[in-house]
């Protein structure tokens, strides 16, 4: 019997990408996902370099997870600069300004109505969709109606929503990813798969599973018939020539091979895995943030997984394919902001591709460049 998800981690694992032939430096963002208690609770992230240094270091920003509460309906608009938010009263005796309380941060929201006693929550949230400039934040009465307008801290990014959901978030990566794929790795095939298929209806995208596909052009099935016949490294090297083949292909979420016989497993075969954003879904038998957290910082140390390589990992104890929406949603999260951190990844992904997905990632080389010239013969295997 499958094991409840009691809980899970988000860590977001950046890279500074530059087409260039500098070392390129990684870093390790930790959150942590609570998926038993529906929304989720993201934790102050942390930094892990890639540079050598093997320290933690706490980012500025607070953007703790809760449940978001919305005891009342509101309309939403996005004006470019600021996002306006206008919360129905009606019912509520509201009589002056002074009878309401907005409270804000660069990513929270907590308005309620000071009535006699206790305050009553009409809506909060510790996630909005973005960061705003909470000193800028302006709010008045018109008639029946709480108006709140917000001062974005990226312009160009369009909200869908006031609060990141499920919904929000599926309507807002498609301005990001800009048509860039989805893989999904990790040591459980099963995983990969229930997440790619949630992701792959969320977004629009096209599921593919290269299980399905092996499976469908040897006529066999991988784990009973061609991993007994032929082994390990026969699956592996299929599903790289898989992987190589749709590799060009946009708008889809592909769900890999779990485990040491599948391509995304052996350090030598990401080169095609690196066409899309790689999202790891690792599975851990942790039983707090720090041993999760520090779980992963020695994974990412010895650099052993090649899992490592992924753009970002979330962390799940235990498992069950009801939160699979859950999972999925805590990867777009991550991607959402690794791409608002860098938004030339998505070009970065779509220059790789073009020029033949050398292995080159992420110090993408210039034209012409041979992998092989360079004496690494790793990167030019499949």
């Amino acid at each position: 019997m499958a094991s409840t998800t009691s809980w899970a981690g988000l860590w977001f694992l950046t890279r500074n990408t530059t087409v260039s032939t500098t070392t390129s430096t990684t870093s390790l963002e930790f959150s942590v996902l609570k998926p038993n208690v529906g929304p989720f609770r993201l934790f102050s992230p942390y930094s892990l370099s890639h540079n050598g240094s093997t320290s933690l270091t706490q980012r500025s920003c607070k953007c703790s997870y809760t449940a978001p509460v919305s005891t009342r309906t509101y309309e939403f608009s996005d004006t470019s600069s600021e996002v306006e938010l206008r919360l129905n009263l009606k019912g509520l005796d509201i009589q002056s300004s002074r009878d309401i309380s907005v409270d804000t941060s660069d990513s929270s929201l907590a308005i309620r109505a000071l009535r006699p006693g206790l305050p009553v929550t009409l809506i909060e949230t510790n996630h909005l969709f973005d960061r705003i400039k909470p000193s800028e934040t302006i709010w008045y009465i018109d008639d029946d109606e709480l108006v709140v307008n917000f001062k974005k801290h990226d312009p160009d990014l369009k909200w869908p929503d006031i609060m990141e959901s499920w919904e929000s978030l599926t309507a807002g990566s498609t301005q990001l990813l800009k048509g860039a794929s989805i893989y999904l790795v990790g040591n459980s095939t099963e995983i990969n798969y229930k997440v790619a298929q949630e992701i792959a209806t969320g977004l629009g995208y096209t599921p593919l599973s290269t299980k399905e596909l092996l499976e469908t052009y040897s006529n066999q099935t991988v784990d009973s018939s061609w991993l007994l016949a032929e082994g390990s490294d026969s699956v592996a090297e299929a599903e790289s020539a898989i992987l190589e083949s749709i590799s060009s292909h946009v708008r889809a979420a592909v769900a890999t091979l779990g485990g040491q016989h599948g391509a995304s497993g052996r350090t030598d075969k990401w080169r095609h895995l690196y066409a899309g954003f790689t999202v790891w879904l690792s599975q851990t038998e942790a039983t707090d943030e720090d041993s999760a957290k520090e779980e992963t910082r020695k994974n990412v140390k010895d650099g052993r997984l090649a899992y490592t390589n992924a753009d970002v990992v979330v962390k799940l104890q235990g498992w069950d394919s009801a939160y699979a929406k859950n999972v999925a949603q805590a990867c777009l999260s991550a991607l959402k902001q690794l791409i608002l951190s860098d938004k030339k990844l998505p070009g970065k992904k779509s220059l790789y591709i073009r020029l033949g997905c050398r292995g080159d990632w992420p110090n993408i080389k210039p034209p012409g460049w041979d992998p092989l010239s360079e004496g690494d013969r790793s990167l030019g295997t499949q």
